[in-house]
């Protein structure tokens, strides 16, 4: 059975980490992917702007062999990284357990949502993770008929039930805010509209359900 495996790590645990961070302003998204051989992730989002300062710095990097600009987009780039061989290890443990990379993103701290074929994929994962002293946070673990249950008992599309989770975890609903409408869309890639939307909507169908159903 498919399983999903959600996971935080401090950016110095891996090698991209270090790489990417660049500031609390700065949001990098990896496109989704799976690896091959340990093959580097090579498309990434930069959000936030600072560009210039940004490719500076990883250009800079040892790690790094070559950095190109494919698109600009208000303050977000779509970046190609060509990766210096066996630069990660972090990377390799998923190409090397068959993991599939839903989702990757972060600044000093990452998130990130990796499928496995079975429970077996994920034990891999994970001693892999010990046997190269890669220390990470497991937040939550589940299958793939568990999330798409949890999407549509409430009707909501995955950009809403994606954007309603993240608001609810970095305290967007908690007085004071923990979290702005910006903030959130600079890390989903999206606009400020765009969640607000979505957050209006998903709440929306959420609360109709939970407080009318049955009345």
């Amino acid at each position: 059975m498919t399983v999903i495996a959600e996971f935080t790590i401090d950016s110095d645990e891996f090698i991209l980490g270090k790489v990417l961070a660049r500031g609390e302003n700065t949001h990098v998204e990896m496109e989704r992917v799976v690896p091959a051989s340990g093959r580097v992730m090579p498309y990434i989002w930069v959000h936030g702007g600072g560009f210039d300062e940004f490719e500076r710095a990883v250009e800079s990097s040892p790690y790094v062999e070559r950095l190109h600009a494919l698109d600009i987009i208000e303050d977000s780039a779509l970046y190609r990284v060509e990766w210096a061989d066996d630069v990660e290890s972090l990377i390799y443990g998923m190409a090397e357990t068959q993991a599939t990379i839903l989702e990757a993103r972060g600044n000093e701290q990452w998130f990130f949502r990796i499928r496995f074929d079975d429970h077996s994929g994920l034990t891999d994962f994970h001693n892999f993770c010990m046997d190269h002293g890669i220390v990470f946070q497991l937040e939550r673990v589940y299958t793939l008929a568990e999330e798409f249950d949890s999407v549509h008992k409430f009707d909501l599309t995955q950009a809403q039930r994606r954007t309603l989770q993240m608001a609810v975890e970095r305290g967007y609903f908690e007085v004071p805010r923990g979290t702005t409408l910006g903030e959130l869309g600079a890390e989903l890639g999206i606009s400020e509209q765009s969640v607000s939307e979505n957050i209006r909507r998903a709440a929306n169908k959420v609360l109709s359900s939970v407080m009318f159903d049955g009345s």
